[in-house]
């Protein structure tokens, strides 16, 4: 599955914060954007461990978005 997720830069302590708006309450943080991205893939994996343990069902990955440049 593929899940969308949001990374910010935390101004205020350094660092990019990680979160899947798909998995209420998954978020992660790094010193970079790849750790936080590795952060991410790991709490996004054991979110959806956790839904499978307790026989839920894994949310609908959200719809992509992306940026378009206009003139």
């Amino acid at each position: 599955m593929r899940y969308l997720v949001v990374i910010t830069e935390d101004l205020e302590d350094g660092g990019y914060n990680a979160s899947c708006p798909a998995l209420p309450g998954c978020h992660s943080e790094g010193a970079t954007i790849e750790e936080a991205m590795d952060g991410i893939r790991e709490a996004i994996a054991c979110y959806l461990e956790s839904l499978s343990i307790d026989d839920l069902p894994a949310p609908a990955p959200a719809p992509v978005i992306t940026e378009v440049e206009v003139a």
